[in-house]
């Protein structure tokens, strides 16, 4: 059976897309991986990333979600702040319609992504409520990525809207907690954003877990560290 699926939600209004890896038949049953990109490019950009995923452990034994936000690939609309987490939304709406129910769902936010994962995680008036959060290279706010004078291109919408407060977010979060940040990540600091927000999370030390990658820089961190490493680190953290 094809395990590569391409899907289509509504998100408001508009038509956005997305990419599931897996067994459709399945997902009722499956754990699955809901992928937050980053804001640099779309699902083709990041597809690497989402077969990485679908090969921890076993080739698609988690089932893997992507979506394209609204303005992102063949995604319809204008990206803003509110729509990620719309967007988001409706994939697991999408999830949640396949059988999925929320003890089986992990939300990976990747930079742009660490917001909607983490609103959804924390505020938990989704359709579905993550029972895992696993954060790449975040931001802890866009006013510090501002102070910070980062490189990292964003929307101009994205400035212009409420601030995202990432750092904020996560004091609300109680379920496990997997970080991953490299440490010369030139994009977002690993010391003024990742690391603040690693502390600031709300849940048990014990059931959070950090991965600082020497050397890697924002979009390197897999092949930094090591392709088994990284898989190794996921799946360890998947079945606890």
């Amino acid at each position: 059976m094809d395990q590569i699926h391409e899907i289509t939600v509504q998100s408001g209004e508009e038509t956005i897309y997305g990419v599931y890896t897996g067994d459709l038949t399945t997902i009722n049953q499956d754990t699955v991986i809901m992928y937050c990109h980053g804001n640099t490019g779309n699902i083709d950009y990041y597809w690497t990333r989402q077969k990485l995923l679908a090969n921890v452990g076993s080739k698609n034994r988690f089932g893997v979600l992507m979506i394209d936000y609204k303005g992102y690939g063949k995604s319809e609309g204008t990206p803003s702040e509110g729509g990620l987490v719309e967007d988001i939304n409706a994939g697991l709406g999408w999830l949640k319609d396949q059988g999925l129910t929320s003890d089986r769902l992990v939300i990976y936010g990747f930079s742009l992504g660490s917001y909607p994962s983490t609103y959804l995680s924390a505020v938990k008036n989704g359709t579905l409520v993550p029972s895992k959060l696993i954060l790449e290279a975040p931001f802890a706010s866009t006013r510090v990525m501002v102070n910070d004078a980062s490189k990292l291109s964003m929307n101009n919408n994205y400035y212009t809207s409420t601030d995202f407060e990432v750092a904020d977010l996560i004091r609300d979060v109680e379920q496990p907690f997997l970080w991953l940040h490299g440490t010369h990540d030139a994009f977002l600091s690993i010391k003024t954003h990742g690391e603040i927000v690693y502390k600031n999370y709300g849940g048990s030390a014990s059931d959070k877990t950090a991965v600082r990658v020497d050397g890697a820089d924002h979009s390197d961190l897999p092949t930094v560290y090591g392709f088994d490493e990284y898989i190794a680190s996921v799946l360890d953290f998947l079945e606890k």
